[in-house]
């Protein structure tokens, strides 16, 4: 079967029940989905641990003993002390997990690259075009083309926080606004392959935004869900990013 042919029968939608089998029928995709996995996993605990230590000894020690007051205004002290206890205990774990995870993905960029590139070699076969491979100055792009995506992240958290605040309508900005980031950050990884910059990506998911609905929503529902989405994540992002990879190469060779 010629380059041509093997274009012409790329679907319109890759379903991700195809990516699933994609995955679990090509061995080397699925031990380099299994490896970053790890690393993922490795690079987010060992960050969320480094994280707590250094929060704890900057603020760890005003929580080490309760205020000593006495009478009922010594009640309320110690009181409103144990509920910030608490609150300090949930908001940095949070923010720690989120944080670590963060530095994770950026560190990990090159490999989901390498993996998105594996993977539309392998799908294209003779049809894949050849770029410049694995170079050093292309991980050293990969690996700041993850923190522009980062940091991006940070700034969509923030605005997401602001939005949860408005009854109803906020909830549904907030899905939105984390539907089409999360298809932001798989597209980066096919994306990068032909170095398109932050703003050709971000317009790719604009002009397409129906199908960046369909590949961002589930990401974004798993990504919503606290504490456990760091697991979820680290374990569904070689997914991810293998659906997304073939759903941009069919949106690209139709165009």
């Amino acid at each position: 079967m010629n380059a041509v042919s093997k274009q012409r029968q790329l679907p319109a939608w890759v379903p991700l029940t195809y990516s699933i089998a994609f995955v679990l029928k090509h061995i080397r995709i699925l031990a380099w989905s299994l490896m970053l996995v790890a690393a993922t996993g490795l690079l987010t605990w060992l960050g969320y641990i480094g994280t707590l230590d250094f929060v704890n000894g900057l603020t760890g020690h005003f929580f080490q003993q309760p205020p000593e007051f006495s009478g009922v205004w010594g009640w309320f002290v110690v009181k409103g002390w144990l509920i910030l206890k608490y609150l300090y205990f949930i908001v940095t774990r949070i923010v720690a997990f989120y944080l670590s995870f963060l530095v994770a993905y950026c560190l990990t960029a090159p490999g989901y690259v390498f993996l998105s590139t594996a993977t539309e070699k392998t799908y294209l076969g003779e049809a894949f075009e050849l770029d410049e491979g694995f170079t050093v100055r292309g991980v050293i792009i990969d690996l700041i083309e993850g923190c522009k995506i980062g940091a991006l992240g940070i700034l969509v958290t923030i605005g997401a926080l602001f939005a949860n605040f408005i009854p109803l309508i906020g909830q549904i900005v907030v899905l939105l606004i984390y539907t089409f980031y999360s298809a932001l950050m798989f597209v980066d990884y096919p994306a990068s392959r032909h170095r398109w910059s932050l703003g050709r990506k971000i317009n790719w998911v604009r002009d397409y935004y129906k199908r960046s609905f369909r590949l961002g929503i589930l990401p974004a529902l798993v990504s919503m869900v606290p504490i456990i989405n760091i697991l979820f994540m680290a374990l569904l992002f070689p997914l991810f990013t293998v659906h997304t990879t073939l759903n941009f190469i069919a949106i690209e060779r139709q165009r």
